[in-house]
């Protein structure tokens, strides 16, 4: 303080001198600033600027530099993002900003279920009011593996005579083999072995039905082939119920002369067809072509045999008929051909089997001449058996 004072108090004194002589010395304001900055006594506002300050007016001007320069970038912001939208829209060619639904592509599903197995469809009558359960099939052989291969149903053919009830059965061809059996006098006469003349013991596990076939060899004139037998040789021009080596059956106008072909390992031949092509054959109104009947009467029961068009069998017995009304009952199943098999009261039978090994037979055609286990003992006529289809099995079990 005292060095202050001492500078102070020649400062003044020189500048009193100063003023008179017209300024102070370079040399005498610099020492009067260091006196000033060194004893902090100097009066009035600082002029010397911190480096705080400094900075602050730096960072300052910096913010407003950045803010001009935002101000001048925004309009052309604006303008990019315009012209960005403009792109879009013109490249979605469309109006609207939502995107156009795309068109959904096409899928292929592949389904590993299989149809349904085919059932024949319920018999119509004309008959009204209609019967219980009349025209609807029954499955028959509920015991063996689906699907159903025996189905039979009953029904009313004729409007003029209401009190006439067919009855009729439905065959699977492709889960059955059907095979035709001799008996101990039909079809006729022969030096060939006859077989069993029965349903076979060791077949009947898989035994499903058994029913009538055709006239005897006296009576009619007719091929008769089973077992590669050929009992009676094949005449040109009848009805022929034949079965396959590859399982399938068929009713057919035979013109293949009198030997069945290797590929045939079944053959019954009985009168001319009843039924061709969906329709009556012309001779189905000639009565002579139908057999000798029981007190020479017209009409009497009779039994027959047809296929349908998807290859299944189909077996119809009624009773007071002629050969054009059984055509025509036929035709009301959806047969598509076929032949007249045994008729008169005492031949028509049809039997199913409620279980394996030939359990529980039972008559569908209620016909009292006949009892359920004919075919289960030495039968007087030939016959014909169906059996649940072995795989890989071509001759009919002997």
């Amino acid at each position: 303080m005292a060095l202050a004072r001492r500078v102070t108090g020649t400062v003044g004194e020189e500048g009193h001198s100063e003023q008179e002589g017209g300024g102070l010395s370079l040399g005498h304001r610099f020492l009067t600033i260091w006196a000033m900055t060194v004893s902090g006594s100097v009066a009035g506002p600082r002029s010397v600027t911190s480096r705080t300050e400094i900075r602050a007016a730096r960072a300052k001007r910096q913010l407003e530099r950045r803010r001009r320069r935002q101000r001048r970038l925004l309009p052309l912001a604006v303008l990019v993002v315009v012209v960005i939208a403009a792109i879009v829209w013109q490249s979605d060619g469309g109006s609207s900003s939502t995107p156009a639904p795309t068109a959904a592509k096409p899928t292929t599903t592949t389904s590993t279920t299989a149809p349904p197995p085919y059932v024949p469809p319920a018999v119509r009558t004309t008959i009204a009011p209609v019967l219980a359960g009349e025209g609807q099939w029954v499955t028959q052989d509920a015991w063996s593996p689906a699907p159903p291969a025996v189905m039979t149903t009953t029904f009313r053919p004729d409007r003029s005579h209401p009190s006439i009830v067919a009855y009729a059965s439905w065959l699977r061809a492709t889960t059955t083999q059907l095979a035709l059996y001799p008996g101990n006098k039909g079809p006729g006469p022969t030096t060939l072995d006859r077989g069993p003349e029965m349903v076979p013991v060791a077949a009947r596990p898989t035994l499903l039905a058994a029913f009538n076939s055709g006239f005897y060899e006296a009576d009619s004139a007719a091929g008769f082939y089973a077992h590669g037998e050929l009992y009676y040789p094949m005449v040109n021009g009848l009805a022929t119920v034949v079965a396959y080596a590859d399982g399938t059956v068929d009713i057919v106008d035979w013109h293949g002369g009198p030997t069945p072909e290797a590929d045939i390992v079944m053959a019954r031949q009985n009168l001319p067809l009843l039924v061709d092509g969906n329709a009556a054959t012309a001779a189905s109104d000639i009565p002579s072509q139908w057999g000798v009947t029981l007190g020479g009467a017209p009409a009497v029961w009779r039994t027959a045999l047809g296929v349908d068009d998807q290859g299944n069998l189909i077996y119809v017995a009624a009773p007071s008929q002629t050969g054009a009304s059984l055509a025509q009952i036929l035709l009301q199943l959806g047969v598509v051909r076929g032949m007249q098999l045994d008729i008169n009261p005492e031949w028509p039978i049809f039997v199913t089997y409620g279980g394996a090994n030939a359990a529980g037979p039972a008559l569908v055609v209620p016909n009292p001449n006949q009892t359920a286990s004919r075919f289960l003992h030495s039968s007087t006529k030939d016959f014909f058996a169906v059996y649940r289809r072995v795989p890989g099995v071509v001759q009919q079990p002997w």
